[in-house]
């Protein structure tokens, strides 16, 4: 296969549409690197619960945010994510991570430090890389070469995310997931939006597979462009 065309591709979306699943599966299949800026937000979260910061003091987190080492690995087929040289792909899953990365990434001093790492994770990336997150056809890549918006009901959200979390509540999980969507999409600085030139992909009805073969078509798309 000759080399492509270097392209970066931002997937932008609330929680539950598929974004990391569908991310990494395109992002192999095309050849290009894979970046979860949720988990960085998750991995910062997590470090500041471990380090006794006061997530709900904003002076505090706000103070804290350069501190900890954030390191991404960009291959789609196994993405790493250490914290200090730590392994934390597991413990930045849990609860009172996911009950806390809300606050702490609405500080706009987190949201600097995190933006200005992924900026450059894009930069370096030769093959192109999928960035996934909820900012990033917006803020942090407002110039990536395709822009995609994932979105599904809110029931359909809810569905997976109890299938991911094994038996979870669907009604608790889906009211957790509407709350998220509106710390998300109401705070200050980089809300969840979508891009005005981002292509809006609806996947309550489709299969997982359907979603990556149409996210595929459209980089191709986008690449054979250029």
């Amino acid at each position: 296969m000759e080399s492509a065309t270097p392209v970066i591709v931002a997937i932008d979306g609330p929680s539950g549409t598929g974004k990391s699943s569908t991310s990494k599966a395109v992002a192999a299949q095309l050849g290009l690197s894979y970046l979860d800026t949720g988990a960085q937000y998750r991995a910062i979260t997590w470090w500041m619960v471990t380090n006794g910061i006061d997530v709900d003091d904003v002076s505090s987190v706000a103070a804290a945010a350069g501190k900890p080492e954030i390191v991404s690995g960009t291959d789609p087929q196994g993405p790493t994510i250490t914290v200090d040289g730590v392994d934390v792909a597991g413990p930045i899953r849990t609860q009172e991570v996911t009950s806390k990365v809300s606050a702490v990434s609405a500080v706009p001093e987190v949201r600097a430090r995190i933006t200005e790492l992924q900026r450059s994770i894009a930069a370096s990336a030769e093959q192109g890389i999928v960035v996934e997150g909820r900012d990033i056809g917006t803020t942090v890549l407002p110039d990536a070469d395709l822009k995609i918006f994932l979105t599904a009901s809110p029931e359909a959200r809810a569905a997976r995310r109890s299938g991911e979390l094994k038996g979870a509540d669907v009604h608790s999980t889906r009211e957790a997931l509407i709350k998220r969507d509106a710390a998300d999409s109401s705070r200050k600085t980089s809300p969840l939006a979508k891009a005005d030139d981002a292509v809006e992909v609806d996947t309550t009805e489709l299969t997982l597979a359907q979603v990556i073969e149409c996210v595929v078509t459209l980089v191709e798309e986008k690449r054979a462009g250029k």
